[in-house]
């Protein structure tokens, strides 16, 4: 994925514009508005959001379709097991999640594993709808494209084989 591109400085003008801001890696600034004491007060100042904000967004709206059972690749998906296994350690809804942020738009590129039973194509449609509208709701960023990869199938009988090792007794 290519970098966010850095606008050209700008002189104060009361159009709200949207800038990448040069000082904050990997954030997007939304709304570089005019300066001075005459402007509106919902014009003064910047906007800044971090890649990371779109990633957690679009992580979080993605979990909350029916049929996404996991997000992330084979490797991501076992360490991130570990994690939330660790006393104290919080999930990671960004994985599975990876993101380009531009000046007004942002693309997006989903790893899920979803469901068996559940139609793919309906499980990929309700997600791209529903990251699509999260993230232009809360960011004001354009959605171009949500790209969908299913890695993986979860069946029912996984679980019951992952936890038949560790119900061993002693005798």
């Amino acid at each position: 994925m290519a970098a966010p591109q850095t606008a050209p400085a700008q002189q104060a003008s009361p159009v709200p514009s949207t800038a990448t801001s040069p000082g904050a890696a990997g954030s997007t600034t939304v709304g570089s508005g005019a300066t001075g004491a005459a402007e509106p007060a919902a014009t003064r100042g910047r906007t800044s959001i971090a890649d990371v904000v779109v990633v957690k967004i679009s992580g979080m709206a993605a979990r909350e379709i029916p049929g996404v059972y996991d997000m992330g690749g084979g490797l991501s998906r076992t360490l991130g097991a570990v994690r939330d296994r660790v006393p104290g350690g919080r999930p990671n809804v960004g994985r599975g999640v990876k993101v380009e942020v531009g000046e007004r738009q942002t693309a997006i590129d989903l790893d899920l594993v979803v469901e068996y039973g559940v139609p793919i194509s309906d499980v990929a449609r309700d997600v791209r709808e529903n990251v699509i509208a999260a993230v232009e709701r809360i960011t004001g960023l354009e959605v171009v494209e949500v790209n969908v990869t299913v890695n993986d199938v979860h069946l029912p009988d996984d679980e019951d084989e992952s936890n038949s090792g560790t119900d061993t007794r002693v005798e």
